[in-house]
């Protein structure tokens, strides 16, 4: 075998870590334990290819290192703890997508990759390569306690009151490979916040924290439990408002021991915490969960200062320039400039680039929803482009957000017109973060096994009927997304306008919801009334959006105010006159 590292120091790709990139990196004990996994699984993969193992013994095993079976070929799950990637590794994504796959990957809402169409022998070898950059596939399938997500602004968001990215490291680290809670019930996810404007959606979690702070300054986290999406979505419930950052792994494993001792093993539809939750009622949910924490409190759990200055330390912010008056006032005029010498500039700079909490850099999201392109796909040409532009412009770090965009969180305001030019020429900078065409949407049908209907087509459908930018602007910010099949994975029960693929008599239908929303104000979105067929939609999705242009009373007025405003009887009036 040719390994990635040879093959990559070959064209002159291999770099070293940025020592300034602030993420978590591996240490003697880390890689000596995912560079033991994959040997395993490599004959582990003989022995079933060489009819060793049965499909049902080797079936456990591949989940372990995050293989599924989908509707044409392998997929292979890369984990991207808490969304956070080097140039290095972004670059080696890109690598492994050109030699062992179809030259593209998928990045999915959990902030993780998808490879869709590896060949099953070459799997160790693509682990392999993952190893050689501190990455693994590790808890990205199977009923576990899956990749814990977190803020894609995470350290550099003006309104955070810390890092969560520590905590969330802290909590990978604890998770992995824990014996109690390797056979859970069902799959577990947690994710991290510490901003009260929540991009985290840590209510529709199992596990949701926000850090938050004691009136005498302590660091400490508010935590829900029970929510999720799926075939029973649930908004969470908040079960504490404060336990300190120290004791968070006790609170934490509470949780878990309780719900491993009384969740469903008897069906997989009811196996989830969300549903324990409603049938135990949340009042005696949490009386069990505080009471496994003071069985816990005496015990070796808790977190030493020592410990937690550890992880820390490994975020430690990059080497910011200063940026003085006279700085930050020249930066202003060379966008200026660039605004009018630039043609698409200004409404990039409006849509995506964002406030950072060190004067004189911004947090840049490089769009994956492009013309042509499913929502969330990025090839490996693309791939390793934003690699070299993370480490041009920045200090080689990226960011996956949930809605399978990529970011660049230390850009030099002066470094953004050249920035633009070299995404505008790759195709990659559309100016429409958190408009309509800013859509998630999952593999859908063309790729996974689960799915009752195809998500790609219909994005692309919604795409071309609202690719007008002047018009996309007028609309303003909303939010649509677009499920396969009930599992979510689009999150569509989230967003103003939700679309869900459907199954009637083997044909798809499409079922839309309205006024779904993540964040502190998280709701479940309502269906509107009868599925559309898959021609259908766009119509549907037009009559609803020009409903609302209709209703509203201002063009600050959001599409889920309007639609509390005036309820839902309009929409379903314009969009059933003609269609049904």
């Amino acid at each position: 075998m040719v390994s990635l590292r040879r093959k990559t120091a070959e064209t002159g790709r291999l770099r070293n870590f940025y020592p300034a990139i602030p993420m978590y990196q591996y240490d003697q004990y880390d890689q000596r334990i995912v560079d033991d996994r994959v040997e395993r699984y490599r004959d582990q993969t003989r022995r079933f290819l060489a009819g060793e193992l049965s499909e049902e013994e080797f079936r456990p095993l591949r989940l372990q290192n995050g293989l599924y079976i989908q509707r044409h070929a392998p997929m292979l799950r890369i984990a991207i703890p808490y969304g956070t990637l080097s140039g290095r590794q972004l670059r080696a994504l890109g690598d492994i997508a050109e030699r062992w796959d179809e030259g593209w990957g998928h990045f999915s809402t959990r902030q993780n990759l998808q490879l869709n169409a590896p060949r099953l022998e070459d799997t160790p070898d693509i682990l392999a390569a993952l190893a050689q950059v501190q990455m693994h596939a590790i808890q990205t399938s199977g009923n576990c306690v899956r990749n814990v997500t977190s803020d894609h602004f995470a350290g550099v968001a003006p309104d955070e009151i810390l890092d969560p990215r520590p905590w969330c490291e802290i909590l990978r680290q604890w998770s992995t490979f824990h014996p109690e809670f390797s056979a859970l019930p069902r799959k577990f996810k947690i994710a991290v916040t510490a901003s009260e404007a929540d991009r985290a959606a840590v209510q529709v979690h199992d596990i949701g924290l926000r850090a938050v702070l004691s009136p005498a300054g302590e660091v400490g986290f508010e935590v829900w439990a029970g929510g999720g999406l799926g075939r029973t979505p649930v908004i969470g419930t908040r079960i504490r408002t404060w336990i300190p950052a120290p004791e968070l792994l006790l609170y934490v494993e509470s949780i878990l021991r309780v719900y491993n001792a009384d969740g469903r093993r008897d069906n997989p539809y009811k196996a989830r915490i969300k549903i324990l939750v409603r049938e135990m009622g949340a009042e005696a949910f949490t009386r069990a969960v505080e009471a496994e924490y003071a069985s816990l409190a005496s015990g070796p759990g808790q977190l030493t200062e020592a410990e937690i200055q550890r992880v820390v330390s490994q975020f430690a912010p990059p080497p910011y320039l200063p940026a003085d008056e006279q700085t930050l006032a020249a930066d202003a005029r060379a966008i200026g400039v660039a605004v009018q010498a630039q043609p698409g500039f200004e409404r990039w700079l409006t849509r995506n680039v964002h406030a950072h909490r060190q004067p004189g850099y911004a947090a840049v999201t490089v769009s994956l929803k492009r013309a042509g392109k499913p929502p969330g796909d990025a090839t490996s040409a693309e791939m390793r482009l934003v690699a070299d532009l993370a480490e041009q412009h920045g200090f080689g770090e990226i960011r996956v957000t949930h809605h399978q965009n990529l970011v660049l969180p230390d850009v030099r305001r002066s470094s953004l017109p050249t920035l633009f030019a070299a995404l505008k020429a790759a195709g990659l900078a559309t100016p429409n973060i958190g408009l309509l065409t800013d859509m998630i949407a999952c593999p859908g049908g063309d790729y996974c096994a689960l799915a009752n209907a195809r998500s790609i087509p219909v994005a692309e459908a919604i795409r071309a009927r609202f690719e007008d930018l002047d018009d996309l602007f007028d609309i303003g910010e909303m939010e649509l997304n677009i499920s396969g099949c009930i599992n979510s994975c689009g999150h569509h029960h989230i967003a103003q306008i939700g679309i869900l693929g459907v199954d009637k008599n083997g044909e798809e239908w499409y079922q839309v919801t309205l006024g779904g929303t993540q964040g502190p104000e998280a709701a479940i979105g309502k269906v509107i009334g009868p599925s559309f067929s898959a021609e259908e939609v766009p119509d549907a999705v037009e009559k609803v959006v020009r409903t609302y242009l209709a209703q509203r009373v201002s063009r600050d007025e959001r599409f889920n105010e309007t639609l509390a405003r005036i309820g839902q009887a309009p929409f379903r009036e314009a969009v059933y006159a003609e269609t049904h």
